[in-house]
């Protein structure tokens, strides 16, 4: 059964990042930390990504950073029976699908499978023709949750949410589509679910960001599942710690629809 409520792991800065500090092994320690609030908490899977690495490649990170996510997944594999999603930022899916694949991860989150997005990391554009390959033939049982429009990010010109979500859905190969606000923390408009929905009917929608307590009723009635990093973290701040307390409330709330 796919994952209805996915909780981030942001990971603070790893080897080679501009901002680490040298200790790699308190990078381990805070993600097991995490990790298992997340699952102490009720969550049905992690996600973990290189949040700290700023500023990010647009897609193809170094090789220490490969090394380093495959260290920490093969850590929070050992640690929770939770499925693992590996997102390795901006767009290296390459490298997030060979992480997966040699680290018993489940499924791997893409910002930008097919087409093309405006960036702060300049213009990206999808890989999905090699992801898809590669995944053939290394992990097919991988999920790709590809995202739509996704945050931090302009679409170009003429580019429409229903247009991209269906060539993403349909010609690029994801097995999920998630839509998400403006910016990390962000809510998502959920006319844009709709819309979605209409056009794509048989993808499942992920709410990639903006969920919360207060929230998370509201988004389940547009979306299948949500990622959720920012409201449960401490002080509403996603580079804290995940706090017990809120992400109890979270999966609480959730249980509800």
């Amino acid at each position: 059964m796919a994952p209805r409520l996915i909780g981030m792991v942001h990971l603070g800065p790893l080897p080679g990042a501009p901002n680490f500090d040298g200790d790699f092994e308190a990078v381990l320690k805070s993600a097991c930390a995490d990790t298992t609030v997340l699952t102490e908490a009720g969550f049905d899977a992690i996600m973990v990504e290189n949040f700290g690495d700023s500023p990010f490649f647009s897609d193809d990170v170094p090789k220490i950073t490969v090394a380093a996510m495959a260290r920490v997944v093969t850590t929070l594999r050992r640690q929770t029976g939770l499925p693992i999603g590996v997102n390795i930022l901006r767009n290296d899916a390459l490298a997030a699908l060979a992480v997966a694949a040699t680290c018993g991860a489940s499924f791997i989150r893409v910002n930008v499978l097919s087409g093309t997005m405006y960036t702060d990391q300049g213009t990206i554009t999808g890989r999905a023709a090699d992801l898809a390959r590669m995944r053939a033939v290394v992990g097919p049982e991988i999920e790709v949750y590809a995202d739509v429009f996704v945050k931090h990010a302009t679409p170009p010109p003429g580019s429409t949410i229903t247009l991209v979500a269906a060539d993403t859905y349909l010609r690029g190969g994801a097995d999920a589509l998630v839509l998400s606000g403006t910016a990390t923390g962000a809510p998502a408009d959920l006319e844009q679910f709709a819309q979605v929905r209409a056009a794509v009917p048989g993808a499942r929608l992920v709410a990639g960001s903006g969920a919360s307590a207060e929230t998370i009723g509201g988004i389940l009635e547009y979306a299948d599942g949500a990622i959720v990093g920012t409201s449960i973290k401490v002080g509403n701040q996603t580079t804290a710690p995940v706090d017990p307390a809120k992400a109890a409330a979270f999966v609480k709330a959730a249980t509800r629809f």
